[in-house]
């Protein structure tokens, strides 16, 4: 009788979600791929794990520039207004400097909500985890808006914690 109460708990493990859906997505790239087709993925499921509306993963240099940005839930028009990729400075700014997972139920009453490029896309509710390569932060991946309406929780991070870590391999051992 234990066995399937751990069996449930098992399968609903955001890890493990996270990482089962990750290893299917990834075994459908061919061998030789691009980095950004690696973390076009890791994005993508992080919207579609948690429920976000919007998701988005930065690349950032060691002077704390964009260089690389990635998107899901944005069509094509959206995407082409924004003329360039956030640069992180307010409400994400902090992952930059303890690393820390940051979560908002309002991201438009934070104190440092500012620096968003014009066009860009309202939101509210946030969460975000850095992502870590050579021991160095090197970006965020987040998520907005949880379409079921909920507030997202530590579950939700959880999972995009998880696909940060494989975020942080790639960028490692592919982008720089």
């Amino acid at each position: 009788m234990v066995r399937p109460a751990i069996d449930r708990l098992i399968v609903r493990d955001p890890e493990r979600r996270a990482l089962r859906a990750l290893a299917r997505r990834t075994r459908a790239l061919p061998r030789r791929r691009k980095p950004d087709d690696s973390l076009q993925i890791v994005v993508d499921l992080a919207r579609e794990l948690t429920n976000g509306r919007y998701g988005a993963l930065s690349v950032t240099d060691e002077y704390d520039h964009t260089e690389g940005f990635f998107t899901a839930g944005l069509d094509r028009d959206q995407l082409m207004r924004l003329r360039n990729a956030p640069q992180g400075h307010g409400p994400l700014g902090s992952l930059r400097y303890d690393g820390r997972p940051v979560r908002y139920e309002d991201v438009s009453q934070h104190a440092k909500s500012f620096g968003f490029p014009s066009n860009h896309p309202e939101m509210r509710a946030m969460v975000g985890v850095a992502i870590w390569a050579h021991g160095c932060v090197r970006g965020a991946l987040y998520v907005t808006d949880p379409s079921d309406g909920r507030a997202f929780d530590e579950a939700d991070e959880r999972i995009l914690t998880t696909l940060a870590a494989h975020a942080s391999k790639v960028i490692e051992s592919e982008w720089y």
